[in-house]
């Protein structure tokens, strides 16, 4: 296998205001944009030709990346005109293949965090002469999602929807969001419109009779897609909890980059990690946060599983737990916020103007 197509398109609207001027793929996670890592693992695993199939903010795209030789790759980028889902998508960038037509293409979503052995789910599409190859990981409660049920050599039996009663969970195996497409399948998926590989591409591969293999593979999964998620990886990918290749230092409680100011008795833990040209003031203590480039921590403060956006700033004394600051935004001195509280980009809270606490 040489060659694979990362899906990087998607608006990322549940993580807002993350993603008002940044896509989600492009989003910081461990000090470095988070497709970095996906394209280090592939990387790794044997890939050396990806396509890049973009849509929303497709232009910051290849001036970070360009031609790939940097990371030992050759990119390509396509941009859709109209958004067209995960199987209009992938048709849509069939054409920059070099593959035959009984070879793999690795396929993966750009939001996803995993630690899948890339090479383990190649060997099983070739061992077993599977049509299209689907990563699965095992939940705990599946109720959020898709159900991928399999036989007892793991061929795939059906998708179902979220079940909604307790006797609808026949499996607890969920689709990860990466596959293996024999690649003269791709070209049967309809051209220049809107197609899920979910809802119309696997079942109807399925109902055509076509071989579909489930390989579970159990190891660190995290959808990123929502700001907690994005903090929780991010953090993960510090401490080592999730593998990559692209953290850009040792793993540990924290990652401060070049140029980062940190007061001496400023407390950072949890897989903090604080972006180029950001501050830190004296006795601020954060655990398990990301602080963007050039984002400022006023002395005293106190940041928990937060995202803190690019030229932003923490007032003293101001408390946060579970938020997310958007690009530019400012928060006064002695503000608490609390779990699930998103700020807007270049929005301004006045000192002192929420609590929850109780006044001293």
């Amino acid at each position: 296998m040489t060659e694979a197509i990362l899906l990087v398109g998607g608006r990322g609207t549940r993580l807002r205001p993350l993603t008002v001027h940044t896509p989600k793929p492009m989003l910081p996670a461990a000090g470095v944009p988070f497709l970095t890592h996906q394209l280090a693992r592939a990387r790794a695993a044997g890939v050396d030709h990806i396509v890049l199939a973009t849509s929303y903010l497709a232009e910051v795209f290849e001036p970070y990346f360009g031609d790939g030789s940097s990371l030992g790759l050759h990119l390509e980028y396509v941009t859709e005109e109209e958004p067209l889902g995960t199987g209009g998508a992938i048709r849509n960038v069939a054409g920059r293949l070099h593959s035959g037509p009984d070879q793999p293409v690795l396929i993966f979503n750009g939001d996803i965090l995993t630690g899948l052995d890339i090479r383990a789910l190649v060997r099983t599409h070739e061992s077993t002469g599977a049509d299209v190859s689907l990563h699965l990981t095992k939940v705990t409660d599946p109720r959020a999602y898709g159900l991928v049920p399999t036989d007892g050599t793991g061929r795939v039996t059906a998708f179902l929807e979220k079940p909604q009663t307790p006797e609808e969970i026949v499996t607890d195996q969920i689709n990860a969001g990466a596959y293996v497409f024999r690649r003269s399948v791709i070209d049967t998926i309809p051209a220049g419109r809107p197609v899920s590989v979910e809802r119309e591409t696997f079942p109807g591969l399925l109902a055509a009779g076509a071989h579909l293999q489930g390989m579970v593979d159990s190891t660190y999964w995290l959808d990123l897609g929502t700001p907690a998620a994005f903090v929780r990886g991010s953090a993960d990918l510090v401490l080592g909890r999730a593998p990559s290749p692209a953290v850009p230092g040792r793993c540990g409680d924290r990652l401060v980059l070049p140029t980062a100011e940190v007061a001496t008795d400023a407390k950072l833990t949890g897989g903090t990690v604080v972006g180029e040209g950001a501050f830190v003031g004296e006795g601020a203590r954060i655990s398990g946060s990301t602080l963007l480039s050039g984002a400022v921590v006023e002395p005293g403060a106190v940041i928990t599983d937060s995202m803190i956006g690019a030229h932003s700033r923490v007032g003293r004394r101001t408390i946060l737990t579970g938020t997310v600051i958007g690009d530019g935004a400012t928060v006064g001195p002695d503000n608490e916020l609390r779990e699930g509280t998103r700020i807007w980009c270049d929005a301004h809270i006045p000192a002192g103007a929420v609590r929850f606490s109780p006044d001293e």
